[in-house]
């Protein structure tokens, strides 16, 4: 079972993007962020065509997630249950007996800010969500966009990407432990330590070109799943497509 996660910055503007790669590399199931789509204009047909069973959540212009798969999620959640919040950025359902989470971790702007006082209020209400989620999926997978760099190995720069900066703080790192803590496991890094292998670059400062990036799009597994994660990655291939997300897809493969 694969399973991936892609923040696709703007779905209108990428859904040949993704059509391609999901042809290309054929996930069983994909998390999507950013879709920057009213439910409405949803492109369900189009992607039921190439085998894909949808759930999604949006809005115009911002957030917005979705959750395809080739078998139908069950038991679907559409955002943090019990935390009042209008942006759409969390999704969750079983498929195949594996309940996925896909979440667009709030930004935070700058260490400090209001936004980034909500982010902090978001991710504990994730981490209570996670917790509770665990004792009736114990096979269970938390992916997204999580706007946070676990260490100083998923950072172009650690001396700039430092403690006291958005997506790399104290706090923000903290949570993510945290969440880590109810056991759960980056599948990244089940197998690989090495540094400099990202998911996301600026569009700016050719940032791929000079592949200044973070590793903020993450799959984390639960205990139950540890052993069946036999492979993950980060897929760089959309990255280098014409007008491409900054983002790239991060996948795990479960045996």
């Amino acid at each position: 079972m694969k399973i991936a996660s892609w923040n696709v910055n703007s779905l209108n503007v990428r859904l040949p993007h993704l059509e391609q790669w999901l042809s290309a590399f054929a996930p069983d199931v994909v998390g999507i962020q950013e879709t920057k789509m009213e439910d409405h204009k949803f492109p369900d047909a189009v992607l039921a065509g190439l085998g894909y069973r949808s759930v999604f959540a949006g809005q115009k212009t911002y957030n917005g997630v979705a959750l395809l798969s080739r078998e139908p999620a069950q038991d679907v959640q559409i955002g943090i249950p019990g935390f009042e919040d209008e942006q759409k950025r969390a999704i969750a359902g079983t498929v195949n007996g594996v309940r996925i989470i896909n979440l667009y971790v709030v930004n935070g702007q700058d260490v400090g800010t209001d936004k980034y006082a909500y982010k902090l209020r978001w991710l504990e209400a994730v981490h209570a969500w996670v917790a509770a989620e665990l004792q009736t999926y114990p096979e269970l997978v938390v992916m997204g966009d999580f706007n946070i760099a676990p260490d100083a190995r998923d950072v172009n720069d650690p001396l700039v990407w430092n403690e006291n900066h958005i997506l790399t703080s104290t706090a923000e790192r903290g949570a993510l432990n945290k969440l880590l803590q109810l056991g759960l496991h980056d599948a990244f890094r089940l197998h690989s330590a090495e540094e400099g292998i990202f998911s996301w670059w600026d569009y700016r400062a050719a940032g791929f070109r000079r592949n200044l990036g973070l590793r903020i799009d993450l799959t984390l597994v639960s205990d139950a799943l540890r052993a069946r994660a036999v492979a993950s990655g980060i897929d760089r291939e959309p990255r280098t497509w014409d007008r491409p997300s900054d983002h790239a897809p991060a996948w795990v493969q479960l045996g």
